[in-house]
């Protein structure tokens, strides 16, 4: 067994995610980071993308799954996609996703607010 990582960062998607009837409404810029183990020894032998884990199609479901409803929680989002993932990928042992909500409708100076879900086999 060969195991290999595979970082997307600061995958910018714009969705409705959110508690507020506004961010509902006119949705948002998210920022996702995903952390992705997979099994590749037959990549590695036969050096074809077609036995690895094709991070075009990764980012194709990431945003199938993102963008297809409006969660309330960026936690349930980032779940949503992880699980996502471990079901249309069988090399994937875990995911970890992070959810960054740059615009969260919140009193303070902030610069970011994140939520990150890993899932397993």
């Amino acid at each position: 067994m060969a195991i290999a990582m595979f970082r997307i960062d600061r995958l910018a998607l714009h969705a409705a995610h959110g508690v507020r009837e506004a961010e509902r409404d006119l949705g948002q810029r998210f920022f996702l980071d995903l952390v992705i183990t997979a099994e590749v020894g037959d990549a590695l032998r036969s050096d074809r993308i077609e036995d690895s884990v094709h991070y075009g199609q990764v980012i194709k479901a990431v945003t199938a799954t993102f963008t297809g409803r409006a969660f309330n929680l960026i936690e349930a989002a980032a779940s949503a996609v992880a699980t996502d993932l471990l079901n249309r990928f069988p090399q994937i042992l875990t995911v970890k996703v992070t959810v960054h909500k740059p615009s969260a409708p919140v009193a303070a100076i902030l610069n970011d607010i994140s939520a990150t879900v890993e899932q397993g086999r």
